[in-house]
């Protein structure tokens, strides 16, 4: 763990640079941004953490194919946030989250413009900036403040579309309010920390959540699929919680369709 945590620090130094800097953007999509320090941080962090973890296959945000699938597997997000890192919004950061056998077993979330830095091993807690940290208490979804996203593929105003709307209109009524970060990596690090008491997205990809997961469950939280069943990879919705107000937060979900 300390030798991930130094690896990523490091990378955070090129991350600090490239925030206040001119950045060379282009698009992966239509409104999927990456820079050149997407890369740059990529690029590190692989060399960094293969030297480390020489047993395990890196899988990268911007150079990854495809769900690669391996008994130990890191998963690695340069910049989570990348359009806020564009904007200069300070909610953005490095994922790191360490996979074996199918579960996670550590991981490093670090946000080096506000120096959040959350760390986790399976069975060892979560640590923002060295400090134990847990979920909240809050069961009530009313009193329940719970983040949220909005996939790329919006822009189709498909089937992702219409289940952010439909959600959102369920739900919104009925919590104390709904956050919009730009960031599934910091979400679900600030539920493991009980500053978000749930977090729901759709469609998004193993190294958006590959960390965060382990933190949630760590802090004494729960993480599922929109139907409840344990989340995997290859699920549409995840669901993060404090856990006391899971079941709640799930009913109140709009349908989805699947096909």
């Amino acid at each position: 763990m300390e030798n991930l945590i130094e690896c990523v620090l490091e990378a955070g130094e090129i991350f600090r640079e490239g925030f206040n800097s001119v950045k060379k953007v282009r698009h992966k999509g239509v409104v999927d941004l990456v820079t050149q320090f997407d890369v740059e941080i990529e690029n590190l962090l692989k060399k960094r953490v293969s030297e480390i973890l020489p047993e395990h296959a890196i899988i990268g945000e911007e150079s990854s194919n495809g769900l690669e699938r391996a008994e130990k597997s890191v998963f690695i997000d340069p910049i989570d946030g990348t359009t806020n890192f564009v904007h200069k919004i300070p909610f953005c950061a490095i994922s790191v989250g360490v996979w074996e056998n199918g579960r996670a077993v550590a991981g490093v979330v670090y946000n080096p413009i506000l120096n959040e830095l959350f760390s986790a091993a399976l069975g060892e807690g979560v640590r923002l900036n060295g400090k134990k940290v847990s979920v909240s208490n809050t069961a009530d979804l009313q009193q329940s403040l719970l983040a949220t996203g909005f996939p790329y593929t919006k822009v189709k105003m498909g089937r992702d579309f219409r289940w952010v709307i439909d959600t959102m209109q369920n739900l919104l009524p009925f919590t104390q309010d709904i956050r919009r970060l730009g960031a599934a990596s910091i979400d679900l690090c600030y539920v493991a920390c009980g500053i978000f008491d749930a977090f729901y997205e759709c469609n998004l990809k193993p190294w958006d959540v590959a960390a965060g997961i382990l933190f949630v469950e760590e802090a004494g939280g729960k993480i599922s699929n929109h139907t409840g069943s344990p989340y995997r990879f290859e699920d549409p919705i995840i669901v993060a919680s404090n856990g006391h107000n899971h079941d709640a937060l799930l009913d109140m979900l709009a349908p989805y369709q699947e096909t």
